[in-house]
């Protein structure tokens, strides 16, 4: 009598936390040098400055809490920083040089991808790794609220605004892929 071929059961897969932070690290590194490019072509003069300034200290905050993390974990950064970190700076300055609307339109697109990327993360997360999943629920929580200010400054305004909006979401979507495992 032959024995047949039962299917294993399907395990669920294990969260993946040193891509976690890494990809986490890589997009708050990179949200600093895109705000760093708007100061730079806006100038610190303008109108949005402080509120773009205010949201580039909390990127920073979160930056710092990551690499922190990282280093207690043994986790490597991204080899692709320096690539994020030229990406980035332009993206802000283009986004600024066409105007202050379309500086606020990079935040939006940005940060709600941001958004649904940690709540992924935290639907994979569970309750398996309760540091990692408050870190990213306050900083989803700060997220948020740059989307939210970006869209109540006239993000929405900006020039081709759902194309601009579209392309940098995509955008955002392959560093994500990309940071998770180069």
């Amino acid at each position: 009598m032959m024995m047949k071929d039962f299917p294993r059961p399907v395990q669920p897969r294990k969260a993946d936390r040193a891509a976690m932070l890494r990809v986490d690290q890589a997009g708050e590194y990179g949200a600093t040098r895109i705000y760093a490019g708007q100061i730079a072509v806006m100038g610190n003069r303008h109108p949005m400055a402080r509120s773009i300034a205010a949201m580039a200290a909390q990127e920073e905050r979160h930056r710092v809490h990551f690499d922190a993390m990282m280093a207690r974990r043994g986790v490597r950064p991204t080899l692709l920083q320096p690539l994020w970190d030229v990406a980035g700076f332009a993206l802000g300055a283009a986004t600024a040089a066409l105007g202050p609307e379309a500086a606020m339109a990079c935040t939006a697109a940005i940060e709600t991808e941001i958004d649904a990327h940690y709540s992924e993360q935290l639907a994979e997360l569970g309750e398996n790794d309760p540091e990692l999943s408050h870190a990213i629920r306050d900083f989803q929580a700060e997220e948020i609220e740059h989307r939210d200010a970006a869209l109540a400054q006239g993000a929405e305004n900006a020039p081709a605004y759902p194309l601009l909006f579209g392309a940098i979401r995509l955008g955002c979507r392959a560093a994500i892929a990309l940071s998770k495992r180069i």
